[in-house]
């Protein structure tokens, strides 16, 4: 199997380096990740400039790019042999509820639903960052269940892991997304130049987290992993909009 290995965090990641060296002994790795630090960059796409990719080690390139500029590059041309499988990760904070919608950690997952296995986004729920190991065990387990018995092509897998001892692990939990209270207001600021700036508040606290939600899995120590697809169509929206759009034909 060939794996490929993107996040939103930077090539030099603790979580990323780690999970690298752990799937070596079940996998080909490749380290695809940005130059640094790109939380929060969704799916987007450098459509305006050159990307610019450099190899550090054998088999570790970092791109001056997006997440989705990772593996976009990668799988369209950089690699020679196609990966089987993406693994985004091991993100360091959540990606939990409303955060997919925004996070550069799942929208690298997302561009690798091309892949032949399914795409996974791994974040490690951060308290004090102490237990990566955990979050490496529970990835290693999962791909092994991957090669032995695959999940369909398209399928994005978005895993959240409690920063936990593995002993102190309940186990794991199928979940939906929850979702979270409007965020923070912004923050006003002044630059030195004395022109107004604006800081993005806090994230809102939870609302929708009872059980059965990513939040409540995570809140009682248990592995949260949420299914989720790249079709944002209202399915049940289709034929009521259809019928209220029969007044304009």
């Amino acid at each position: 199997m060939r794996i490929l290995l993107s996040n939103d965090d930077g090539y030099q990641a603790p979580g990323l380096r780690l999970l690298a060296d752990a799937l070596a002994d079940l996998a080909d790795v490749i380290v695809v990740a940005p130059d640094r630090n790109r939380s929060g960059a969704s799916n987007s796409l450098t459509l305006d400039t050159p990307l610019r990719v450099e190899q550090v080690e054998s088999n570790i390139y970092f791109v001056n790019g997006t997440p989705t500029d990772c593996v976009h590059v990668a799988i369209t041309g950089l690699l020679d042999n196609e990966p089987d499988m993406l693994i985004s990760g091991i993100n360091h904070g959540a990606n939990l509820g409303d955060d997919v919608l925004y996070s550069g950690t799942v929208a690298a997952a997302m561009e690798g639903r091309f892949l032949k296995l399914p795409a996974v986004a791994v974040s490690l729920v951060l308290e004090h960052g102490h237990h990566f190991d955990t979050a490496v065990t529970i990835v290693k387990r999962i791909v092994r269940r991957m090669k032995n018995d695959p999940l369909p092509g398209d399928t994005i897998l978005n895993i959240n892991i409690p920063d936990r001892h593995a002993d102190a692990i309940q186990g794991v939990e199928v979940t939906r997304l929850g979702f979270r209270h409007r965020s923070e207001p912004v923050v006003p600021a002044r630059d030195p130049k004395n022109r107004p700036v604006y800081w993005l508040g806090l994230a809102g606290a939870e609302q929708d987290a009872g059980p059965g939600t990513d939040f409540h899995a995570v809140a009682n120590d248990f592995v949260s992993v949420t299914p989720i697809k790249v079709d944002l169509t209202d399915h049940g929206a289709l034929e009521p909009l259809d019928t209220w759009m029969n007044v304009l034909r």
